[in-house]
């Protein structure tokens, strides 16, 4: 099953169209996409019985797409969960997942436009993991069936604040506004051959920067739903951002960084493609300051 996040709406992506889940299911499930995950068990009951090519379900295709998990509770990163990316960032392996997190209001949808932060803003494209089952304490065997689906995204980071100071400050610099796209569609697992071996690609314009597979994740999926759910709960709707593979800006000799104009183009196989514009801050005009005497 594939769902997106159309004009706001939660929606199905089939062989016959794109069908309103709320008006599909007679107001059974609300239109709101992060509303679904709550009821994930009961929702993908009722999709392998839904009339998929039912009169009147299906919805024109041209729509705002949004995030695919618009609200959710946590959002957890993996630092250098890629063999080649530890090795061009110069450090060892991690012996257990470097976790670090990215705010929610950092959320955004897979056509938005990134505004940079500073003259050090990176890409880094990754494999999300969508919470669809409470988690704690989950074994590494039973770790999937947690999993609603899987969607493309990208961890922007500015470098200079997250390496700010004598401590890192990664979760600070990877969370300004549109610093996490994420998109176009949520794929269960079942739609995949093995959802442990996928392609990501990251292209700036027509150059392709990043280029990997997800089966080099240091720690796989379900080896990172078992560690971060024996030390906190995951929640339905919540996102892991599981790494990113070498390539990025920071990891270049010379380092590149994006630039006013920028297109990025995050693709991962069997999920879909993002496109993201760049542009430079955009200058707040200042009103002349008010003399209260007068009033």
């Amino acid at each position: 099953m594939r769902i997106a996040n159309h004009d706001g709406r939660l929606t199905m992506l089939t062989r016959h169209g794109a069908i309103d889940v709320a008006r599909a299911s007679d107001g059974l499930f609300d239109h709101r996409v992060e509303a679904i995950y709550d009821r994930w068990e009961e929702f993908v009951d009722w999709s392998r019985t839904c009339e998929s090519d039912a009169p009147g379900h299906r919805e024109h295709p041209i729509a705002t797409v949004g995030p695919i998990s618009p609200r959710p509770r946590q959002i957890f990163g993996i630092g250098l969960n890629y063999v080649d990316h530890a090795r061009e960032a110069g450090s060892p392996l991690p012996e257990v997942p470097l976790i670090f997190t990215k705010f929610p209001s950092s959320i955004a949808g897979p056509d938005a436009v990134i505004e940079l932060s500073g003259p050090s803003v990176d890409w880094e494209v990754e494999l999300v993991v969508v919470i669809g089952r409470e988690a704690s304490n989950v074994s590494g065997s039973d770790a999937w069936s947690h999993v609603a689906g899987l969607t493309v995204g990208q961890d922007v980071s500015d470098r200079d604040v997250q390496l700010q100071g004598k401590t890192a400050q990664f979760s600070f610099g990877k969370s300004f506004a549109n610093f996490a796209p994420i998109g176009p569609a949520l794929v269960t697992p079942d739609e995949f051959d093995d959802p442990n071996e996928l392609t990501l690609k990251c292209w700036i314009g027509d150059e392709l920067m990043q280029d990997g597979t997800s089966s080099d994740l240091v720690f796989s999926v379900a080896e990172l739903i078992e560690y971060i759910s024996a030390k906190v709960t995951l929640f339905p709707g919540d996102l892991i951002f599981t790494g990113t593979p070498a390539g990025v800006g920071l990891g270049r000799t010379p380092q590149r960084y994006l630039a006013d104009g920028d297109i990025i183009t995050s693709e991962i196989g069997g999920i879909g493609t993002m496109t993201n514009k760049v542009t430079a801050p955009q200058r707040v005009t200042s009103r002349p300051a008010v003399d209260v005497g007068a009033l």
